[in-house]
């Protein structure tokens, strides 16, 4: 091997070795192998940033604001809601959602689609009083399956269109994924519908289980003492009782900023403390109120709070302001006057003190501000919130616009009349002109993780491809698999990238898996579509763990799921993937 080969095969072996650690956030892993690879020269001074002006990357930032304008107008609402109906058994309760929400991803971005149907979802199970466990993880699988159909589905596919096009002349199409896209979606929602639901831990799935998950018990809340309860000067253990009969524990006490050691039930409660404790959140405030104990403090750096507060519950998606970083860190109370009043993980206790708590993806979080500006916080934070949504009535009267206009360039981009960056730059003009996505809202609609994480592999892509580290990859592929069909090494392919995007972003895994894929195509002299495909419907298969795609992991904290949940019903559904695929592929594009 040559020095530039055995540096760039030790570079991305590094990253993805942060990658599978998540100690550091995606995007500054590949945005520093990036940079180190120009310091080395490995990737040569004109190109270093040259993936931020790929097509991919155009692509995929002008779909998620696309994607906003369409949740903004309130037309996935008028679809969705009229086919909600808390009495319908769950069954069909699943099988609408799960087909509702593969549609939807067919054209716009499988996470905005999951993050329009989870409230939902979560409002009719409470309605229906079951466990939202049961339903959740169905709809985030039927959500990433149906984004396998088009291009503009899931990034992967917009990654491996444009890796055909180096490697051809030619992009894939628009709807060039659907053959096999739509009949592996087709086959997934019907197993997740009839048979996947069934395989979440039967522990989850009792009504009891179901209360305490939508109640949301494992909630760690610091509340403060004011100055007219009957408990100030009292010793801890006072309140004992009383927060027993609210069902709510008390884990221990806060004075000047510190824990006190153990639950501290025997201090006298000061003005100045805050006592922790662990309940939903309605217990929480009855608690509150009856104890004459203050959930927030009533002034913010900008003045005086509003007197009608609201209790909001959100969920925390990878890429959220907050993911990494405290309440303190990012001063959520003195910049929007909202107080987080507590966490939610899964079950798992916060041993932090809940401002000073790192947020992590999937977590659960309430928050107390006034009522009426919640929405724009949960807005600023990158949060997904778990109420129902009142969408702005003047919004849906332009809910039509919004889906005439988003159709019509999908249409022209489909028939060749326009090229699509173009038509979904249209598209986004003419929303931001319609206010249907402010004009301050239309960066906050990227996820610029994902647009510098791809950005930054791209080069890095093209290093290991015109090094010749891609081919050699690519040899020791065939020459290790000597002797089987053709049909195997497709399959090892998939089961490879499968495997690659359980525990990676997707993105990074197509860009790593497809010129291995078109490489080995070449060398067995078969067709390069038939891997390229291969690689893009294992690549969206993240079905095992809640960190191989955005919306496992949205769900974890509303489901209250474990890691070890996920594989009960995916690992069924990768090898339902592969079984259906792979044939698909062959009659579709022949090797």
């Amino acid at each position: 091997m040559t020095f530039d080969q055995t540096a760039l095969f030790a570079l991305v072996s590094a990253v993805l070795v942060f990658l599978i650690w998540g100690k550091y956030r995606y995007d500054v892993v590949a945005f520093g192998a990036l940079v180190l690879a120009a310091v080395l020269g490995l990737v040569p001074t004109g190109q270093v940033f040259s993936g931020f002006g790929h097509p991919a990357v155009v692509i995929i930032a002008l779909v998620l604001i696309v994607s906003r304008g369409l949740s903004r107008s309130g037309a996935i609402d008028l679809l969705a809601r009229p086919v909600l109906s808390a009495s319908r058994g769950l069954q069909g309760h699943i099988g609408i959602m799960a087909g509702l929400a593969a549609a939807l991803s067919t054209a716009m971005n499988n996470v905005a689609a999951l993050a329009l149907l989870m409230p939902l979802d979560v409002q009719a199970a409470r309605k229906a009083k079951r466990s939202p466990s049961l339903t959740l993880m169905p709809i985030s699988f039927a959500s990433i399956l149906g984004g396998m159909v088009t291009l503009i589905g899931t990034p992967p596919n917009i990654v491996i269109a444009t890796f055909r096009a180096e490697a051809t002349g030619e992009p894939f199409g628009m709807f060039d994924f659907a053959p096999v896209g739509a009949v592996v979606a087709l086959v997934g929602v019907a197993y997740v519908t009839l048979v996947g639901w069934r395989l979440v831990p039967k522990g989850r799935s009792q009504y009891d289980a179901g209360r305490e998950l939508t109640e949301l018990a494992a909630y760690v809340a610091e509340v403060g003492v004011n100055e007219s309860s009957p408990f100030l000067g009292q010793p801890l253990r006072e309140l004992e009782t009383v927060s027993q009969e609210h069902e709510v524990a008390i884990l221990g006490l806060v004075r000047r900023g510190r824990r006190l050691p153990g639950t501290a039930l025997d201090e006298q409660l000061l003005k100045s403390d805050f006592i922790v404790f662990q309940g939903a959140p309605s217990a929480i405030h009855d608690l509150a109120g009856v104890a004459d104990l203050k959930l927030s403090a009533s002034r913010s750096a900008n003045g005086p709070t509003s007197d009608v507060l609201d209790l909001v519950e959100i969920v925390v998606p990878a890429g959220s302001r907050i993911v990494g970083r405290s309440a303190m860190d990012i001063r959520l109370l003195a910049r929007q006057g909202v107080t987080l009043l507590g966490i939610s993980r899964a079950g798992v206790r916060i041993a932090e003190r809940v401002r000073k708590a790192p947020i992590q993806p999937g977590d659960i979080l309430l928050l107390l501000g006034p009522k009426g500006q919640m929405p724009d916080v949960v807005s600023w934070l990158g949060c997904l919130s778990l109420a129902d949504r009142g969408l702005d009535v003047t919004q849906r009267q332009k809910a039509w616009v919004s889906v005439v206009a988003f159709t019509a360039a999908i249409v022209a981009a489909s028939l060749g009349w326009i090229y699509l960056p173009v038509a979904l730059a249209a598209v986004v003009a003419l929303y931001v002109a319609l206010n249907i996505v402010p004009a301050n809202e239309v960066y906050d609609s990227v996820e610029w993780s994902v647009i510098v994480l791809l950005g930054s592999m791209i080069p890095l892509s093209v290093a290991m491809e015109t090094s010749g580290a891609t081919s050699l990859l690519a040899e020791q592929v065939v020459n290790v698999t000597a002797g089987l069909p053709t049909v195997a090494v497709l399959g090892l392919l998939m089961v490879i990238t499968m495997t690659l995007s359980d525990i990676l972003n997707n993105v990074a895994t197509a860009l790593i898996a497809a010129p291995i894929g078109v490489d080995i195509a070449q060398r067995l002299d078969a067709n390069p579509d038939a891997f390229l495909m291969a690689v893009a419907v294992a690549a969206s298969c993240a079905f095992l763990t809640p960190i191989g795609h955005k919306n496992n992991t949205i769900i974890l904290g509303p489901g209250g799921y474990k890691f070890g949940d996920y594989w009960r019903m995916g690992l069924p559904l990768e090898i339902l993937v592969l079984l259906v695929g792979i044939p698909m592929i062959l009659l579709v594009w022949p090797l």
